[in-house]
């Protein structure tokens, strides 16, 4: 009688009352919220053209991580080494294009060393994945080393090789190789040139001011869209949430859990290296430091975003709202100068604490209260 009781009370449900039950319903309500804090704070300036410009770089680039935490995570699982596997990738990168390809096999072009570089981290992504699978250990724990143990590699062999924990003035590959500017140049220029063309987008000499958006825009765009297509269309997906829900349950229906996990470190993995790969051939530099603490930032937009820490609930739409609100927040110092960059971190931990409470709430609503 109480299943019964339950399933009619779900029926009897109006369209305001489902959209409530969404588990991305809260970081849009943030979102919105934040949005039209800025524009009033910032006189509009954080979305004139090169401010939009500058917002959306920043939060493409925690979306692309994001995405790949939360994927992660939904399936009950962490990954703590996200912002070392960056600073790797960029080291391996950079590294190959400034002395060639490993072994004297020649100089590099932009493409061989995103692809070695790519093979290399998905290998440490399936690396991690097997431990956690065969080992029983936490996956906190096994990333954790790895992130330690990644980030001494990358120091390690920048000094080694290079003499120094940088890497800067590499050529601009972006002007040759079609490759480095689908990574590191512009996209979605006809934005900008509409603009332009209704009276908006212009500098002091009535010229076209901003001409498109990083290209890491257009890579988040394509890992959110997969990410979602796969979570709710697929039977993946339906494994992925199976996993992280109840995972003995979900191997006693023929779910193959170990699989699961261990292809999604491997995506984790392949996000950090996007991030990289984005960052190197747009400013044409790479640092051991990149992508410090992106781990936890991407774990706090993927909790912003509705997405339990106990796997099992969440949804890609609420990390791309996370995301929007993480990234504008974190860029709103340079629109307002009279806020102290350090208030951010009081948003980000005052949020966090916050969705992690309504997400739950979220969760025993849709439930029912399990």
């Amino acid at each position: 009688m109480a299943d019964r009781s339950e399933a009619n009370r779900l029926q009897q449900e109006t369209a305001f009352q489902k959209i409530l039950r969404r588990p991305e319903i809260g970081s849009f309500v943030v979102m919105i919220i934040i949005i039209a804090a800025l524009a009033i704070a910032s006189d509009g300036k954080a979305f004139n053209p090169l401010g939009l410009k500058n917002n959306i770089a920043i939060i493409a680039q925690y979306g692309i991580i994001a995405t790949g935490a939360a994927v992660l995570m939904i399936a009950g699982e962490f990954d703590l080494s996200i912002g070392s596997m960056i600073g790797f990738a960029g080291m391996s990168m950079a590294m190959m294009l400034k002395w060639g390809l490993p072994f004297g096999l020649g100089e590099a072009t932009p493409a061989a060393a995103f692809f070695i570089t790519l093979a290399m981290t998905l290998g440490i992504g399936w690396v991690i994945g097997m431990i956690v699978v065969r080992s029983g250990l936490s996956s906190f724990i096994v990333t954790l080393a790895f992130l330690f143990f990644l980030r001494g590699v990358t120091e390690v062999c920048f000094r080694l090789i290079n003499q120094s924990t940088q890497i800067s003035g590499l050529q601009d590959f972006k002007l040759e190789s079609w490759f480095a500017d689908i990574m590191g140049g512009e996209v979605f220029g006809w934005f900008y040139d509409i603009w332009f063309a209704l009276g908006g987008n212009l500098n002091r000499n009535g010229e076209q001011w901003v001409h498109g958006f990083d290209a890491r825009f257009f890579w988040w765009i394509v890992i959110a869209g997969v990410s979602y297509f796969v979570l709710s269309r697929t039977q993946i997906g339906n494994w992925i949430y199976a996993t992280g829900d109840n995972k003995e349950a979900a191997r006693a229906n023929g779910v193959p859990v170990d699989k699961v996990k261990v292809g999604l470190f491997m995506f984790t993995a392949f996000c950090a290296t996007m991030f990289a790969a984005c960052q190197v051939y747009d400013t044409n530099t790479s640092d051991a430091a990149k992508g410090n603490l992106m781990e936890l930032f991407a774990i706090a937009i993927a909790v912003v975003g509705g997405t339990l820490m106990t796997g099992g609930f969440g949804s890609i739409l609420g990390v791309v709202f996370g995301a929007i609100t993480v990234g504008l927040v974190a860029n709103a110092v340079f629109f307002i100068p009279a806020i102290d960059g350090a208030w951010f971190r009081v948003f980000l931990g005052g949020i966090l604490l916050a969705a992690v409470f309504a997400n739950e709430r979220i969760r025993k609503r849709i439930t029912g209260g399990i």
